[in-house]
């Protein structure tokens, strides 16, 4: 016998259970992998279609609270069968945007043998009907949405793990009996409390604001996506208005610094995350406004290294006049605007100077004079020019919040021109800041009320990568088949990589009035690290009254604010121990 081969047999000759403990060890769990996330079940609501209804029998079956366990009694089915060369479909409606699967309770199909059914997720009802083609733009990218599955012989069978409100369940046998017993959503999640709060005498920015809390929520997975049909990844711009949304609603989370870390650690310099000079410079960003929050110095002082790095990078990168020179990535602010190269060039040269700004303070609290000279010399060049700011409202927004152009000049010159027309779901939110920042309270509130509105007007439960007002004209709701003579908004429009049905429906970035209303309207804002201070300074605009949560590290803040008969707002505040109020 070969040396080798008695090595192996030894090996081996020891029983298998003997290697086992008992009872598995709690010790054994790498808790780095644990999934943290909660899962549940979602019955659909409705039925909105069947095909071959005369093969479809005991359809509202489907409604009924699920149990998600085969039962082998008497009990109510919905039965599909085909025959014939006839097969029959489902379209079922959930009731809101979730992100997780589907689950399929069968029992005795003919033949005693698994059915196959095509089963496609839908941000949209048109989606969930749709082919995946090019002139679609429906695809399976990131997430499988449109695939087949098995249904066993009196089983249960669980797939899939998108974004979606619909599903279409299409039988693929023929000439069988498949009754099901339920068909139910697998909805993920992190089960956790929503700690802020917004409510005002306008129910409908009641409405966005927890819209935007509920965006951002979904997207709270393992770490912090953009979308939870697509991409599913980590995008450093997108995170920002998304950490902002997060800290007024949830408070801190785990995910936050597993997103930033993750960034970083997977981006040496000098790259740039994502390959977008502008989200090295949100990541900085991020971490300014979520140390203000948190007031968590160690972890701070853990990015001390990159940031160091990072911001002698960029302040290399400032001439001697103050021009910025960001190379070795793409130049980006967000889509509408990534055809118009001055546009890009004003908003990257502010968002610069914001971010020096926040470096300055960020070495404050570390201590590192190195540090705040190096940001205070580039950022001092760069105040001495004014880039061409007002060709979109982007631009000029970050112009604005910047301290490049004064915001009521801004405001006026730019971002009230039109209304909401140029608003964009990422950098709408930076638009309404700068509103603010300008004292048009009111315009802002508009603005919300106008643009983000229209999209809970077709039928949305989550906000969408991407949204022109112009899309209104003439639009069908997307939670219903589009009738003849509507245009369908999801397959209709779109650009860039959001062309059709790949048009994400649920994106954190597009939370930005959550953040927004919980700062300014309830006048909520943090003034010293940790919020051991932090400012109320309600902005009602035409509203009589708002109230509203906003948690702290030390707990919950809460206020009322009541306009009263001779134009002043009364107010009430209260605040945990630890916060102190700042009028």
């Amino acid at each position: 016998m070969k040396p080798i081969l008695l090595f192996l047999l030894l090996l081996f000759a020891v029983p298998v259970c003997a290697a086992l403990p008992p009872v598995f060890p709690a010790e054994a769990v790498e808790k780095s992998q644990a999934d943290l996330r909660t899962t549940t079940y979602l019955s659909p609501v409705r039925v909105m279609w069947i095909q071959n209804e005369e093969l479809v029998e005991g359809a509202d079956h489907l409604l009924a609270k699920g149990k998600g366990q085969m039962i082998n009694a008497p009990y109510p089915h919905c039965v599909m069968t085909s025959r014939e060369g006839r097969r029959p479909s489902l379209l079922l409606d959930f009731g809101r945007e979730i992100q997780g699967g589907v689950q399929i309770v069968t029992a005795g199909i003919t033949g005693h043998k698994p059915a196959r059914v095509r089963v496609r997720l839908g941000e949209s009802a048109s989606e969930a009907m749709c082919e995946i083609t090019p002139e679609s733009g429906a695809t399976n990218d990131h997430a499988m949405r449109d695939y087949v599955m098995y249904l066993p012989w009196y089983g249960v069978s669980e797939t899939g793990n998108s974004g979606f409100r619909f599903v279409r369940i299409d039988l693929l046998v023929d000439d069988v009996v498949v009754p099901v017993q339920e068909i139910r959503a697998k909805f993920t999640y992190r089960d956790i409390p929503y700690l802020g709060s917004f409510r005002s005498s306008d129910p409908r920015l009641d409405s966005i604001w927890m819209t935007g809390a509920y965006t951002v929520h979904l997207n709270m997975q393992d770490y912090l996506w953009d979308g939870i049909k697509r991409d599913r990844l980590v995008w450093m711009g997108d995170a920002h208005p998304e950490l902002c949304t997060m800290l007024a609603v949830f408070g801190d989370n785990e995910v936050m610094k597993k997103t930033l870390d993750q960034a970083r650690d997977q981006t040496p310099l000098p790259g740039w995350m994502n390959g977008i000079c502008a989200y090295s410079l949100w990541w900085a960003l991020i971490h300014h406004d979520y140390y203000m929050y948190t007031g968590d110095l160690d972890y701070l002082r853990e990015q001390q290294s990159y940031m160091n790095a990072l911001f002698d990078m960029a302040a290399g990168m400032v001439d001697g006049q103050g021009h910025e020179h960001m190379t070795g990535a793409g130049r980006f602010l967000d889509w509408p605007t990534s055809r118009d190269r001055k546009a890009v060039d004003a908003g990257l040269h502010a968002l610069l100077l914001m971010t020096f700004d926040a470096g300055i303070r960020m070495a404050g609290a570390l201590g590192d004079t190195a540090l705040a000279a190096k940001c205070s010399s580039a950022a001092e060049r760069m105040r001495k020019v004014t880039p061409d700011y007002a060709t979109t409202k982007q631009s000029a927004a970050l112009a604005a919040l910047a301290g490049l152009v004064p915001a009521r000049q801004v405001n006026e010159e730019v971002l009230k021109k039109g209304g909401v027309e140029g608003f964009s779901t990422f950098y709408g939110y930076y638009m309404l800041q700068a509103k603010a920042k300008a004292g048009d309270y009111a315009g802002a509130i508009d603005n919300i009320d106008t643009y983000w509105g229209a999209m809970l007007d077709l039928g949305a439960t989550t906000f969408w990568e991407d949204f022109d007002i112009k899309w209104l004209d003439n639009a069908a709701r997307i939670d219903e088949l589009v009738p003849e003579g509507k245009v369908d908004v999801h397959r209709s429009y779109g650009d860039f990589c959001y062309k059709g049905f790949r048009h994400s429906f649920c994106h954190g970035w597009a939370s930005g009035p959550t953040a927004w209303l919980s700062e300014h309207v309830l006048g909520i804002s943090i003034v010293e690290p940790g919020c051991k201070a932090v400012r109320v300074r309600p902005h009602l605009g035409g509203l009589q009254w708002a109230e509203g949560t906003f948690p702290t590290p030390y707990g919950v803040i809460s206020v009322r604010h009541e306009r009263q008969g001779d134009g002043t707002v009364k107010s009430k505040i209260s605040a945990p121990k630890g916060v102190k109020i700042v009028r």
